[in-house]
């Protein structure tokens, strides 16, 4: 009977330390800074908090997100919502850098809240590498043309680790233009240099790669 007893006191605890719990926001895939803090991008998760200081931290799911809010840092998938990963949009410290790229040329999955790199060529330097200004080599040195002075060679992506803000429907684009359209979020000195690489290519073509 003790045994018993002791059994249904323990259930009854375990019970009890399970209604501690409480239902909070997280993100239901990784996002970057910059990124909309939507509906669709936010799942409900139970947990269980060692205080009550630890809880104001997060948002609880049993009402939604306050609207107009953006990611200030980036958010893994699973990730609770912590307040201070969130700031409204009007002190957003980025510039919204719009691309139109060949469909060929970005993942089909690609969409609001993916984190990719940005690559340049220049169609009418096929050996130019993906990233490098025309004219400019392992040197720095420009060409004939003069239009490689204003970029330095590059290793890498363009842009890398960006955050996509917009994504329009591959459809609602190309229709207009025959390129899809993707909006980066860039702080001022990367979107600076990105327009002055960008406008030293006689003839760009951008090329996304997804982060997974």
């Amino acid at each position: 009977m003790l045994l018993v007893t002791g059994s249904v006191v323990l259930g009854a605890r375990l019970l009890a330390a399970a209604d501690d719990t409480m239902t909070v926001w997280a993100m239901t895939g990784d996002r970057g800074a910059g990124t909309p803090v939507a509906a669709d991008a936010l799942t409900v998760r139970r947990v269980r908090f060692a205080d009550e200081a630890t809880v104001e931290r997060y948002f609880a799911a049993d009402e939604p997100v306050p609207e107009g809010l953006i990611l200030v840092r980036g958010v893994g998938e699973g990730e609770l919502l912590a307040r201070s990963a969130v700031g409204p949009v009007a002190e957003e410290a980025v510039l919204r850098v719009p691309l139109a790229v060949d469909p060929h040329r970005v993942p089909p999955d690609v969409a609001t809240g993916s984190i990719v790199d940005v690559w340049l060529t220049d169609a009418s330097a096929p050996g130019t590498a993906p990233g490098t200004a025309p004219g400019t080599g392992s040197s720095g040195s420009s060409g004939s043309s003069g239009r490689g002075t204003a970029a330095e060679a590059q290793d890498g992506p363009a842009l890398s680790g960006v955050t996509v803000v917009a994504a329009p429907a591959y459809d609602d684009a190309f229709a207009v233009t025959g390129t899809r359209q993707l909006v980066v979020a860039v702080d001022d000195e990367r979107a600076a240099e990105f327009e002055r690489l960008l406008g030293a290519l006689q003839d760009p073509v951008i090329r996304i790669l997804q982060r997974s």
